[in-house]
């Protein structure tokens, strides 16, 4: 049985516990940040930077690596508030938005998802804070309606695609999406994971496990936002990503709005996949 991995970004899950049939369509946790963080560096106007993430592994994974990677690139930079938060359990973020204001940061980062990240956003805003936020998880579908204009021209955000990016290759695919279905089509890599499937079974010209998973092995593909490839030694598919602001739609760059808000997303930056390649400790078992 092939496991494809649209959606779970553990690092793990290609490293030490990576298994001959599981394949990532997505870019892990640790890809993301170095992309976030790769964006934020580019920007000669961050100085002070406040980390804030989930109490979890996922949040201690992207703390850390946050820390490591902001030394490394802009070590001029000063982190000035470093917070975890119990996940889901925070109701009221004024405290937090006090302590960021207090800290004179003029950024955010955070790995924050679903109500972690909306409440912290309004908040932000209620207050006025005027700090940038760059984060990971703004763009699953229902989180632009609950961040609303709280996000408006201070949010970031990274992922793999958004509707406005410049070539509009997947501009059709999208709308015919939402016509069908009535809502936001926003994750690439489900496209990716079925459409590199079905190139494996016609490559193998069969459905058995083990013959598609060599199909899929250093397979190189393009699913719309240029070619990307599954690593052979890890089961990992290297992919580009992009960083877009939420801003007024209409406006130069945002020809489509997200979940009828009036607001979408303008590119602010691309990374490209072999910026993000990261070392990887899989040692995998092969069936013979």
């Amino acid at each position: 049985m092939l496991f494809l991995n649209y959606g779970g970004q553990t690092p793990e899950l290609t490293n030490e516990q990576c298994h001959f049939f599981h394949f990532r369509f997505d870019v892990h946790a640790d890809q993301k940040v170095d992309a976030l963080v790769r964006q934020i560096a580019a920007q000669k106007s961050v100085s002070k930077v406040y980390l804030l993430n989930q109490d979890y592994a996922y949040g201690h994974a992207a703390q850390k690596l946050s820390r490591e990677l902001l030394a490394q690139r802009r070590p001029d930079i000063q982190i000035v508030g470093d917070d975890l938060i119990q996940l889901q359990k925070t109701k009221d973020f004024a405290p937090f938005v006090a302590k960021i204001r207090a800290s004179g940061a003029d950024t955010l980062v955070t790995s924050n998802w679903g109500p972690d990240l909306a409440l912290l956003m309004r908040a932000s805003h209620d207050s006025g804070l005027a700090t940038r936020f760059y984060t990971l998880n703004s763009h699953f579908t229902g989180t632009p309606t609950a961040i609303g204009e709280a996000g408006m021209d201070k949010l970031v955000n990274v992922s793999s695609w958004h509707p406005n990016i410049a070539d509009g290759r997947l501009e059709q695919y999208y709308l015919g999406y939402k016509k069908k279905y009535k809502e936001e089509w926003n994750m690439l890599p489900h496209k990716s994971a079925v459409e590199m499937w079905a190139k494996a079974v016609d490559i193998a010209k069969s459905d058995n496990p083990v013959a598609v998973a060599k199909a899929l092995e250093n397979m190189r593909y393009d699913a719309g936002t240029g070619q990307m490839w599954m690593r052979a030694e890890d089961h990992q598919l290297m992919h580009a990503l992009y960083a877009f602001k939420f801003t007024k739609a209409g406006e130069p760059g945002v020809k489509y709005d997200v979940e009828n808000l009036g607001i979408g997303w303008r590119t602010e930056g691309r990374i490209e996949a072999e910026d993000i390649l990261r070392p990887h400790t899989c040692k995998m078992e092969r069936p013979q």
